[in-house]
């Protein structure tokens, strides 16, 4: 139950403290990007089975293995892209808890 709390905590509350505590001006569309980071969770449609809650989806997944997680860290440092970089690597940072958790 924890674990969850954890990770669910990841994936949605603290995107929302970082775009109310860092981003001030356009808060709400900066909130919406890093919660829509949760998109890449598409991937796991594709998995079998669907949901496997001892599985860690870092590596696993194909938007979540290393090679993305690369592109993934590259996107902040460029500025059209850095909201979205951010949003995927918290993503990312959320699944790895919960990797660290299982």
């Amino acid at each position: 139950m924890l674990r969850h709390f954890i990770h669910y905590g990841l994936h949605f509350l603290v995107p929302l403290l970082i775009a109310l505590l860092f981003f001030k001006d356009n808060r709400l569309r900066v909130a919406i990007i890093l919660l829509l980071g949760i998109i890449i969770d598409v991937d796991h449609l594709w998995a079998e089975p669907l949901f496997d809650p001892n599985r860690c989806s870092i590596g696993f997944h194909p938007l979540h293995s290393y090679w993305a997680i690369l592109v993934y860290a590259a996107l902040p440092f460029f500025k059209p892209t850095r909201i979205i970089g951010l949003a995927l690597l918290l993503h990312i940072f959320a699944d790895t808890m919960d990797c660290l958790l299982i």
